[in-house]
């Protein structure tokens, strides 16, 4: 059970959702204008809240301003918007400052669910033990799904890394492929971290412009630059008393990377268009899929920045590297796909785990995971077979045979070549889209487009 806080000043609207959602096992309070819903949230007997409901428009303002409000203090309840059609753009802009995501009215029921339902998996902190098994019919709780550890020789070594070093203060790098499970090793070091009880955010540089890198890392003043409109707090305030992680910090540019260096080596910020200096207390993880090494020889990534950062090296290792992992992975996925779907999929067939066995899984554990959800949903009986695989996947298993040990990674780079030309024609190489779709960052499409020479 969740407890929701619901803020909405229609109120037939509100009951219907109330008892929507009551009827699901959650418990839902109900404000009908801001003042009164800071009030609940200040003084909520049962504690913070799980997940807030915003309605955008509302008797004494709008909660865009008013989760800006929250986010500035401190606080990190994930929360989504519910707007009409017209108010999209500033509900796209409200998930800037920090929503989780927005729904339009009249709201789909399964759709409010499902946005529910990840909302509450984003808010959890990531476990660093073993998920259940699900048996018959019985359902997972969440909180038991967000990351699993595996049983590997490689596997125990990462993690008795991720505790040799959580407990310190030290700076980590955590290097691996696309996929891997970066964030979770980070979160993991969060929470056996002795700041586990402050804040943990996560920034994916690789979605960050150049323009307004610097902006989201420390903050900025109001009419600091066109479009600076009210002053903004920045994620390095934001973690203050606990993890900042940078994912694909190699992203950054070197502007924002002589900033970045000066916050680690003083532990001061200075907002942009300000000349105030901010005391911050944050330790910071960074993730990358790319040698920082090799960057910052060609002089890409600056030297200095990089040997401050690399305090201590943590390499995730890939999926095709974790076979004896395979299957505890699969049970988890399963799992965790039957727990969010309404599913009950036994089991696999066999045939489907011969593939599974003989994939190369160059998208690592974040494609097994979409792989074994989609298989999931598209199975109405209880063992999925191969029919509900991607085409791209059986493709790749009839190409096999061809090749011979020793042509393994040419066959690799030429399956992950004719992916990447595939979806390019797909979105009309649209390359921002393109990255999306493959889970990869633009930099990393980049590279690899100058690899295979894809034209």
């Amino acid at each position: 059970m969740a407890h929701l806080l619901l803020v909405e000043d229609d109120t037939t609207f509100s009951k219907l959702l109330t008892n929507f959602l009551g009827k699901h096992g959650h418990q839902v309070k109900v404000s009908s204008n801001l003042r009164e819903a800071r009030e609940i949230i200040s003084n909520n007997p049962d504690g913070p809240f799980d997940v807030l409901m915003l309605d955008y428009r509302l008797p004494d303002g709008n909660s865009v301003d008013f989760l800006k409000t929250l986010r500035s203090e401190g606080n990190r309840t994930a929360a989504f918007i519910m707007t009409s059609f017209h108010d999209v753009r500033t509900a796209v802009t409200a998930m800037q400052i920090g929503a989780f995501d927005y729904i339009t009215k009249p709201v789909n029921p399964e759709e409010l669910l499902m946005v529910l339902r990840e909302a509450l998996n984003k808010g959890e902190v990531t476990s660093v033990k073993a998920a259940p098994k699900v048996k018959g019919n019985s359902k997972v709780d969440s909180q038991s799904l967000d990351f699993i550890e595996g049983k590997s020789k490689i596997s125990k070594q990462l993690y008795e890394y991720v505790r040799l070093v959580a407990p310190t203060d030290m700076s980590v790098i955590i290097q691996g492929e696309s996929g891997t499970g970066k964030e979770h090793v980070a979160k993991s070091i969060h929470k056996l971290s002795k700041r586990s009880s402050g804040p943990f955010v996560a920034i994916d540089c690789g979605s960050l412009s150049k323009e307004l890198a610097a902006s989201e890392l420390f903050g900025h003043k109001k009419g600091a630059f066109t479009g600076a409109l009210m002053d903004k707090i920045g994620q390095f305030e934001a973690a203050d008393g606990g993890t900042l992680f940078l994912d694909e910090i190699g992203n950054l540019g070197y502007d924002v990377q002589i900033k970045l260096l000066r916050a680690l080596q003083e532990r001061i910020i200075v907002p942009i268009g300000s000349t105030q200096q901010v005391k911050v207390d944050v330790r910071l993880i960074a993730a990358t899929n790319e040698d920082l090494i090799s960057s910052a020889a060609a002089g890409d990534f600056r030297d200095d920045l990089y040997h401050r950062l690399n305090e201590f090296k943590i390499e995730v290792p890939p999926l095709r590297k974790r076979g004896e992992d395979l299957a505890i992975f699969i049970q988890h996925f399963v799992d965790k796909a039957n727990s969010e779907l309404d599913r009950n999929v036994r089991e696999l067939s066999k045939e489907v785990l011969d593939i599974f066995m003989k994939y190369d899984w160059p998208g690592n554990l974040r494609e097994l995971n979409n792989v074994i959800k989609r298989l999931v949903l598209l199975s109405k009986e209880e063992v999925a077979t191969s029919g509900a695989l991607p085409a791209e996947m059986i493709t790749a298993m009839e190409d096999t045979p061809k090749a011979s040990g020793s042509d393994l990674k040419a066959l690799q780079e030429t399956h992950e070549k004719e992916m990447i030309e595939k979806v390019l024609q797909e979105v009309r190489y649209n390359k921002s889209k393109a990255a999306k779709l493959l889970n990869i960052d633009r930099k990393t499409l980049y590279y690899k487009i100058e690899k295979y020479h894809i034209e």
